[in-house]
């Protein structure tokens, strides 16, 4: 029933970003684990997580009248943006485009000196993105974009009063059966009932 009711009200209080390769199993319910090759991405700024769906809607005119006599969808857009605070091998992968970091040769070898070398030609980093929230210890939402790519990235600053943010934009993609959805949102929330 609809009108004022603060208890629909939803803060995103907590959550994780986690991503994996394509076709890897995403959790089919709410209470189901995020599987062993989901990988958490950790930290982001306080600015949490914005989406956006944009949709292009192409008006039709005809000469009898001068409002359009209906709309044609042309295009959508889901993008997700967000800043990661953590610098680790998956992080910066999956800012910079999937490029890995590679331990250093040496004898003996350091275990704690490795190289990333950024291509010149950028290469396809198609990925599975999933974000979590909660809100109390009773709401909880998830949303899973099954197939994506990082599209933009924001400048890196390198400051002595602040710490590396990655900010990224990554786009949903379609996948290519179908019949999967763009994205998925499971949700625990009696508000639904």
């Amino acid at each position: 029933m609809a009108g004022s009711k603060g208890s629909e009200i939803r803060v995103a209080g907590t959550g994780r970003i986690l991503v994996a390769d394509l076709n890897k199993p995403a959790p089919a319910t709410i209470d189901a684990t995020w599987g062993p090759d989901w990988v958490d991405l950790g930290y982001t700024t306080t600015d949490g997580i914005k989406f956006n769906k944009k949709d292009k809607i192409d008006p039709v005119d005809t000469w009898q009248s001068v409002s359009p006599a209906r709309f044609i969808f042309s295009d959508r857009d889901l993008t997700v943006k967000f800043q990661l605070l953590q610098m680790n091998k998956d992080t910066l992968s999956f800012f910079m485009g999937g490029d890995k970091a590679t331990p250093l040769a040496g004898s003996p070898a350091p275990a704690d000196q490795f190289s990333f070398g950024l291509q010149s030609s950028p290469k396809q980093d198609e990925r599975q993105l999933g974000i979590e929230f909660v809100d109390g210890k009773d709401i909880t939402y998830r949303f899973v974009i099954p197939r994506g790519q990082v599209t933009e990235t924001e400048e890196i600053a390198l400051t002595r009063t602040g710490a590396i943010k990655l900010g990224v934009t990554f786009t949903a993609l379609a996948v290519e059966d179908g019949k999967t959805p763009l994205a998925t949102i499971l949700m625990k929330d009696k508000a639904y009932a």
